[in-house]
């Protein structure tokens, strides 16, 4: 339709309305002349009298005259006139109601740059429809010559009436291409689905059935006939209208595009074969990992090959078993099957893989379907829609070392050009991996012992330096040692070289079984092993790890070539930083410690003196502390608790002392650290707990006030699964009970694992235990997390206590970790208060308790029964 000379209505009672509309339009290409209307006797002669080719219609009219009774009266008069309405007022709701009623579109007035390009399509449409209406007579007339020249053209032309859902002509042409007669169509017009390959079967009749409707389109499907053979059909329907308004049909053609399809695939696979090839000759100038290099091989195959599935083989050192060397596309299940089958096949049936690797040939099926006569696997294959598979040998120097598997998705997609490329592809892999293995062989040499398989002094040098620079950032050490075979020479001179090569292989083997890290040990002279600890604390970490590993060395002889042979060792051991920075440094305080060892007749040395004197009173230490336990030396101390209103004891802190017979009372910094390292803390942890509940019970059969009593927990105690059953098995252990038995615990521990805390805490809750996070302020607690957490107290790290009367920074903190305590309805406990200033600052800041040197020192048990009996404590 050319856009001139259009005569347009509008139905609009604001003429101001009606000028912006018209300014609106002259924007536009349009050449229009507009007439306004705003009564319904207005609208009924404009409609006989000035033949409007379309309507812009207010919605708001005055009177009983609305939008809904305009569009009727355009309607009824010629139901061809496009109608849009152009309102400020129409909800989305009406406008709808309007479109489902017969109306083009509509137009917002605040939106009213939009009325042009609204306008001009609608008047675009309603030409095509009119276009449309003079085909469908054309079409009529023309059905005669139609239908002679259908029965002489090689697509299929059809026609259906659809409304009816009849089919009205099919050409000869259907017979040849589907493989079945015209007549059996239409007796069933939708028979012509059951022939649709599977994969199209559910979209496409649903999808043709809806475009229909909805008029011209293209389509694209495969057919399978009942002969087996495979047709893929481009379907195109165009819309037949016809005169008067009577049923709608439809005319196709459907012509047979197979030998094209087959043509534009196999070249998509041949440049998709090419990509592959590109990919891994990519590859193998840039990767120099064997593993590395087949999984990503894989992976191309996949992406952008398109292969459904791929898999690679190797041959292992016996040359019978096969081993997966990388996979990708199938399943984890589909692949072990694979294997299985490949190292056991059975007996009856064709296993492609077996067959390469015996042949060393390439084997090839191209139709599952048609070729799966004994094939091992063939249900898991069709499971996993694989319709091809190639198997291709991968060999080194001409020796099969292994197999290249791809499945397709697709029958007969392996022709002479593909496999030949396919080969290629292969040929390309073998020598990949044949070149990696020279490369690897002459790396091995260069970084590992022939003899222990071990890394050599070369390889262990680069990873300590590594690890150097990671602990240095880290602010953490590192301890060298290295030990020597004592005697190693004589075993060597007396039984030979090669028994003495088999006895550093078992030191190795032993060495790798006890060391911590299996990779931080390495072969770095004749007789001399290398290893290093990292993120080690102290030297006395350094040294228990040393006395397991010297232990493993020399404990029971080694056999060795029918000789028994004993071993002893002398270690030597340098710590970075202090004893040097780099390795290098280290190796040679590390070798001088070592001969120290031997001359002094030592097991092993620390370089520095120093640090030998502070391992030996370590091992004192631990030693005294495995007595205490024995003899139970360890007693509770008592800290009260006072209520800050009401000036009463409110509970006690029992704490951890040492009374050891040698050294009188131990502080705790000095044994507590040791109990933690060695884990006997889990020993005297529950014993602390069964013997606040035991003393808890003694005072109350006396009658004697008895407050709740708070246990501290270390990190080692509360990280184990059974915390809490060690409690209650330890409190029960002396007859007492967990009433009144309270627990305290650091911020910073409890956030390490805040769902396995949660867990635990909660359990103990249920037990009437409540629960202190110790030590508030000083790690990172979120809210969310604390807010969750069933505890009943925060007690305030005393550092905020002792800086508050001194920091405006340390005495907000106070107030806010109190204001926030209580908006989560918590008590509060500030301990550490030694002075009246800071007893009344926590008071006006309506502080719940405190403890400190103020109130009490800790007590023993004996000391505590006469201030628990004071009026006030």
């Amino acid at each position: 339709m050319r856009l001139d000379h259009v005569k347009i209505l509008s139905v609009e009672d604001s003429e101001l309305d009606a000028e912006l509309c018209r300014r609106q339009l002259e924007l536009t290409e349009l050449s229009f002349d507009i007439r306004r209307v705003w009564s319904r006797a207005g609208l009924e002669e404009a409609l006989a009298s000035y033949r409007p080719d379309i309507v812009l219609c207010d919605f708001s009219l005055p009177g009983a005259f609305d939008g809904f009774t305009a569009l009727a009266m355009v309607k009824q008069q010629d139901a061809d006139i496009p109608v849009i309405f152009v309102s400020g007022t129409i909800g989305e709701d009406l406008a709808v109601e309007t479109l489902r009623m017969g109306a083009t579109d509509y137009v917002l007035k605040q939106r009213l740059e939009r009325l042009g390009l609204v306008v001009t399509r609608a008047l675009r449409e309603a030409a095509e429809r009119r276009a449309l209406q003079v085909a469908e007579d054309s079409l009529r007339d023309s059905e005669r010559r139609f239908r002679q020249l259908a029965e002489n053209i090689r697509d299929v032309f059809y026609l259906v009436d659809v409304e009816a859902s009849q089919l009205l002509y099919i050409s000869p042409a259907f017979a040849d291409i589907w493989g079945r007669s015209c007549d059996s169509l239409y007796r069933d017009p939708g028979g012509w689905t059951n022939d649709l390959h599977p994969d199209d079967r559910e979209a496409v009749p649903a999808s043709h059935l809806q475009r229909l409707k909805e008029g011209k389109f293209e389509l694209e499907y495969r057919v399978l006939r009942q002969d087996g053979q495979l047709r893929w059909i481009r379907d195109r329907i165009f819309p037949v209208p016809e005169p008067g308004g009577g049923p709608r049909r439809v005319a196709g053609v459907a012509a047979d595009i197979t030998a094209s399809k087959r043509s534009q695939r196999h070249i998509e696979r041949l440049n998709r074969l090419y990509s592959v090839l590109s990919g891994i000759n990519s590859l193998i100038v840039r990767v120099s990992d064997r593993d590395e290099l087949l999984e990503e091989t894989c992976q191309i195959a996949i992406d952008p090959g398109r292969f459904n599935t791929v898999w690679v083989g190797l041959l292992e050192d016996d040359g019978a078993s096969v081993s997966a060397a990388a996979a990708a596309g199938g399943s984890e299940e589909f692949f072990d099957k694979l294997l299985s089958t490949v190292n056991a096949p059975p007996a009856d049936q064709r296993c492609l893989v077996t067959e390469v690797l015996a042949s060393g040939n390439a084997v090839l099926v191209n139709d599952l379907e048609q070729d799966f006569e004994g094939l091992a696997m063939h249900q898991e294959l069709r499971e996993a829609d694989i319709r091809a598979v190639a198997v291709m040998p991968l060999k080194i120097g001409g020796k099969v070392i292994g197999v290249l598997g791809l499945c397709a998705s697709e029958a007969e997609v392996f022709d002479d050009e593909e496999m030949r490329l396919v080969s290629e592809l292969a040929d390309d892999i073998g020598f990949a991996l044949d070149f990696l293995a020279k490369g690897e062989r002459l790396n091995y040499l260069a970084f590992y012992d022939v003899v222990t398989s071990l890394p050599n002094r070369t390889l262990f040098t680069e990873r300590m330096n590594q690890q150097l620079r990671i602990a240095a950032s880290q602010k953490t050490r590192v301890a060298l040692v290295m030990i020597d075979i004592n005697r190693f020479r004589l075993i060597n001179g007396s039984l030979g070289r090669s028994v003495g090569n088999m006895l550093l292989k078992e030191v190795a083997d032993r060495l790798l079984a006890v060391w911590p890290d299996g990779d931080n040990v390495a072969h770095v002279g004749a007789d001399c092993f290398a290893g290093t600890l990292v993120d080690i604390r102290d030297e006395a970490v350094a040294a228990h790890a040393l006395e397991d590993v010297v232990a493993a060395l020399t404990d029971g002889s080694y056999f060795v070539a029918g000789n028994e042979v004993s071993v002893t060792v002398t270690a030597g051991i340098a710590i970075f930083p202090v004893d040097g920075g780099t390795a290098e440094p280290l190796f040679g305080n590390a070798e001088s410690a070592l001969k120290k060892a031997k001359l002094s007749g030592e097991r092993y040395l620390f370089y520095q003196p120093s640090m030998n004197e502070k391992v030996a009173d370590t091992f004192l230490l631990d030693n005294k502390l495995r007595r205490a336990v024995d003899r139970g030396e360890f007693v509770l101390h008592y800290q009260p608790k006072r209520d800050m209103t009401t000036g009463q004891v409110c509970g006690l802190e029992a704490l951890i002392r040492w009374n050891s017979p040698e050294d009188g009372l131990v502080a705790p910094g000095k044994f507590i650290p040791m109990l933690e390292e060695t884990g006997l803390i889990l020993e005297v942890g529950a014993w602390a707990f069964g013997q606040a509940a035991l003393e808890r019970q003694r005072w109350q059969a006396t009658g004697m006030p008895t407050p709740r009593i708070a246990v501290n927990v270390s990190a080692i105690q509360i990280r184990r699964a059974d915390f809490v059953q060690s409690v209650v098995n330890a409190v029960q252990a002396v007859g007492a009970s967990l009433e009144g038995i309270d627990l305290e615990v650091t911020e910073s521990l409890l956030m390490e694992d805040v769902s396995g805390s949660i867990e635990k805490l909660e359990d103990l809750r249920n037990l009437g235990v409540n629960v202190a996070i110790d030590d508030f302020g000083t790690g990172y607690s979120s809210l969310y997390y604390l807010a969750r957490l069933p505890v009943q107290f925060l007690k305030i790290d005393g550092s905020f206590i002792y800086t508050m009367t001194a920091s405006g920074h340390s005495k907000m903190i106070v107030s806010t970790i109190i204001s926030l305590a209580h908006a989560l309805g918590m008590r509060v406990i500030a301990e550490g208060v030694e002075t009246r200033e800071q007893q009344q600052l926590l008071e006006a800041m309506h502080c719940d308790e405190m403890q400190g040197y103020l109130f009490s020192r800790p007590l023993p048990a004996e000391q505590l029964a006469p201030f628990l009996l004071q009026p006030g404590g």
